[in-house]
């Protein structure tokens, strides 16, 4: 059961994640309730982990992931107030932060830049050309072959977040198969 709780909040968390960068792609926002709710699934993710015994362990130290998340606000609030990034950009970071830990954060932090940076690429690129004849309005593509140079950021951030997940063995086999065995041992 224990399991079952943490790879839930896990799926939960990454599902808000993409949710958030569909917003950000469709609209350039992304709602404070999705970085809410992110949150809200690793409470009992990791009261579960801490507290059940049964030694699988996910997570890292409870010190450790609130110093990573409090060190992203931090670095993404200075970035926000100089208007680099944006304040959904910001939040939604410090969430992920808050699930990596301290141990997934360079992952975490390396493929969302790696990604933030192609997308920055393909924003210059449809600042110059026009792709789409007529995309949705207020899009990404719309505001940036209109010449606006914002970069829909939360789609870096979940992709960063998903391979952090991966990298940090949050999504092992190992455990997956553990959640496999629990829920066909459950009673229909």
């Amino acid at each position: 059961m224990i399991l079952f709780l943490v790879v839930f909040c896990m799926l939960v968390a990454i599902g808000f994640g993409v949710i958030s960068a569909v917003s950000d792609f469709k609209s350039m926002t992304i709602p404070n309730i999705y970085a809410g709710c992110i949150i809200l699934a690793f409470i009992p993710a990791f009261a579960a982990d801490a507290f059940s015994g049964a030694g699988m362990e996910f997570f890292a130290s409870w010190k450790a992931h609130l110093a990573a998340g409090a060190l992203v606000f931090g670095l993404t609030f200075a970035l926000f107030s100089f208007r680099v990034i944006g304040a959904g950009d910001s939040k939604l970071c410090s969430a992920f932060a808050l699930w990596v830990g301290m141990s997934g954060l360079a992952s975490f932090l390396f493929y969302m830049a790696v990604v933030g940076a192609l997308l920055g690429f393909a924003t210059k690129v449809m600042n110059k050309r026009k792709l789409m004849e007529n995309p949705p309005e207020g899009s990404w593509i719309a505001k940036s072959q209109a010449g606006n140079m914002g970069v829909p950021y939360g789609i870096a951030i979940c992709f960063g977040a998903i391979v952090a997940f991966y990298q940090l063995g949050y999504f092992s086999p190992e455990k997956l198969a553990l959640l496999a065995s629990y829920t066909e041992n459950q009673p229909q």
